[in-house]
């Protein structure tokens, strides 16, 4: 990724899965990367990684199954 140092990286990388999700490349129900992959892509940490998930199921953009992974929750803002 091209880093912006204005921004902090967790919102860097929450806002390409969300462009992800509104452009439907994650269509609702549709698995997220773990933090794990996202730390593999982007090259965050693992606890920035977490946030990014985190902060994306605050948001009401995903949610969680414990044990399973981060689930899209709604459908892209068109």
């Amino acid at each position: 990724m091209d880093w912006q140092p204005e921004i902090p990286r967790w919102r860097q990388v929450y806002a390409l899965i969300e462009e992800r999700i509104d452009s439907g490349v994650y269509p609702p129900g549709e698995r997220l990367p773990s933090a794990l992959d996202l730390v593999e892509e982007t090259g965050i940490s693992p606890v920035t990684a977490r946030r990014v998930l985190r902060e994306l199921r605050a948001a009401g953009l995903a949610y969680m199954e414990p044990g399973i992974g981060t689930f899209v929750s709604r459908l892209p803002s068109t």
